[in-house]
């Protein structure tokens, strides 16, 4: 409480006229009190209702074109932000220029689940709708983007009405397809840093069901996890299963490498370094005495670092040559490894700009509302591209914001569930005090 009294100290300093300290950054003139209530009455007036509405419409990745409209259509309403739409799909992008300084970038995402919600709300989704790939589904937010959209919609608000008292330009970015780990690529592809001011600073944020409800975390480091999908098809010579010997069983072949996938991790890589190789789909045969011709096995890999991620992907392939050849597959029937194109970095923050933020929160808020949970997943994020070397490597940061409906963590609905819950107005007010002050932390002072 100490640190929000210097706040205000600051503040009626610099209205009497007094010689107060001059401000490095916008957020240390910023009236926290009155920000929280500006937010209170426009969630009061307009977020329950929006993030209602996006709940119970949500969409599938590169399928977002309502919930893009409806984004687009509240942006126009705020007046003074050029607006362009259909960017790497159904993104959209927001620009306000408010003089010389520095350029941030806001992000959002926007996509559903394909999961059946049936958690009991009064506006629970009945949505259905065809996929990317053609295959009807139910749709469900079982992540918190719709918290995301309403909040950064209501941050566009609170920025535009604070326009005296920060310098710059703020890029908002609503991204699509974030579940298929594809939009962000998308909308770089499409020329996000070329098309558009190229930031200076991504800032992005995460609501989590498994956090206290309203406070804020910011991790040094590792904000996500790489994610790779790996998909393995074991050869082998098919036959009756009567008479195995006249067969090499993909099997069997198959049942050993998924055992033998494991010292990867447990041989392969530093044991103070986290990773995972988890087989999800192994698939084979038709008929119980028919010895198949293949076997499918479908793989998640997960690494903290560009080269542990380099390493797990590289020994896929040599362990799956190694097991086949040990069980007397044909050369020519070595297994086929393909790395999917659904895949995303590490999400890195950058160490100092991300220290700078988590200052800024627990100054602004207090120390009480800064969670200290520890990471306990591995989830990815592909929000790691914005800040990705290739990219140009811009600092980044990404923290979470938390939305447990519970005081006990270990009964939060998870994300990903069909029971997935969050407590909507504390989601929704600190995630859009979460990105005003993230963004006041690093834009230019008047």
């Amino acid at each position: 409480m100490k640190r929000t009294t210097t706040l205000a100290t600051i503040a009626a300093l610099m209205i009497l006229g007094a010689a107060a300290p001059k401000a490095s950054s916008p957020v240390q003139t910023l009236k926290i009190q009155e920000l929280s209530a500006s937010v209170a009455a426009d969630y009061s007036s307009s977020l329950k209702a929006l993030w209602e509405d996006l709940h119970a419409n949500p969409e599938l990745s590169f399928r977002e074109t309502r919930t893009a409209g409806v984004v687009a259509r509240e942006l126009r309403a705020i007046g003074g932000i050029e607006i362009t739409e259909k960017v790497g799909g159904t993104g959209i992008v927001g620009v306000i220029r408010n003089g010389s300084g520095p350029t941030i970038m806001l992000r959002a995402d926007m996509d559903g689940l394909p999961i059946l919600e049936r958690n009991g709300l009064p506006y629970e989704s009945k949505v259905r709708q065809v996929d990317a790939d053609g295959v009807e589904m139910p749709v469900m937010h079982a992540c918190g983007h719709d918290v995301h959209v309403a909040a950064l919609i209501g941050a566009a608000r609170q920025l535009m009405a604070r326009k005296s008292q920060w310098r710059g330009t703020i890029v908002l970015v609503f991204q699509p397809a974030e579940e298929r780990l594809g939009g962000a690529l998308a909308m770089l592809q499409d020329g996000l840093y070329t098309r558009f001011p190229k930031p200076d600073i991504a800032l992005g944020l995460h609501i989590a069901s498994g956090l206290e409800r309203g406070k804020f975390k910011v991790e040094n480091r590792v904000a996500n996890s790489s994610s790779d999908g790996v998909n393995i098809i074991v050869r082998g010579v098919g036959g009756h299963g009567a008479s195995p010997q006249q067969t090499v069983d993909p099997v069997v072949v198959a049942s050993n490498l998924v055992m033998a996938l494991q010292t990867l991790v447990s041989r392969n890589i530093s044991p103070l370094e986290p990773g995972i190789v988890t087989v999800g789909v192994v698939h084979a045969g038709s008929k119980r005495n028919i010895i198949p011709e293949e076997a499918r096995l479908e793989l998640t890999v997960r690494a903290d670092t560009p080269e542990v991620r380099a390493k797990l992907l590289d020994g896929i392939k040599r362990i799956s040559d190694g097991v086949a050849r040990t069980y007397g597959v044909p050369e020519d029937r070595m297994p086929i490894v393909t790395n999917l194109a659904e895949k995303a970095p590490p999400n890195l923050n950058d160490p100092d700009t991300a220290t700078k933020l988590r200052n800024s929160l627990e100054t602004a808020f207090g120390a009480d509302r800064m969670s200290k949970i520890p990471r306990s997943g591995m989830g990815a994020e592909d929000f790691a591209y914005y800040g990705a070397p290739e990219w140009g490597g811009i600092k980044s940061v990404f923290f979470n914001v938390g939305g447990s409906i519970t005081d006990d963590m270990s009964q939060a609905p998870p994300h990903h569930s069909p029971l997935f819950r969050i407590e909507p107005e504390a989601s929704v007010k600190s995630s859009v005090e979460g990105y005003v002050v993230a963004a006041f932390t690093f834009l230019g002072t008047p």
